[in-house]
């Protein structure tokens, strides 16, 4: 039942983060997504201002989330699609922790997903966390 649940948790991060992952690089590189985005305000016009400001930061964050959701998709390269992701939704757990908690239920819905996904491929992760 676990591997069933694991599964779909799967498709649907992949699919989630493939879809907005490719949104965000055409905006990032074109100027223009299919996703419309309303400007962010208060505390996240700010922080995006932030990340804007570095000319690095967004874009980067959207090819993590591209790649890591094809992974996720194909079923290939599963792991490093993981490792793809997990600072991406370290920070989009933080960003809805302490700056704009409207956006906070999907992003733990997020971190659950995430968080069966791991879990299903834990064995694989395990060794890296032995002291020798």
């Amino acid at each position: 039942m676990f591997q069933k649940i694991a599964l779909a948790s799967r498709l649907l991060l992949g699919l989630m983060f493939t879809v907005f992952g490719l949104n965000g690089v055409l905006l990032s590189f074109l100027g223009k997504g299919f996703i419309p985005m309303p400007p962010p305000e208060g505390v996240m016009a700010t922080i995006m201002a932030g990340f804007m400001a570095t000319g690095y930061i967004l874009p980067l964050a959207f090819l993590c989330e591209l790649l890591g959701g094809l992974t996720l998709l194909s079923g290939l390269f599963v792991n490093a699609g993981i490792i793809f992701l997990g600072p991406v939704i370290v920070n989009i757990l933080g960003i809805h922790l302490f700056a704009e908690p409207t956006g906070l239920p999907m992003a733990i819905v997020v971190a659950v997903l995430f968080i069966i996904v791991v879990k299903s491929r834990w064995a694989y992760f395990k060794p890296m966390l032995n002291m020798r």
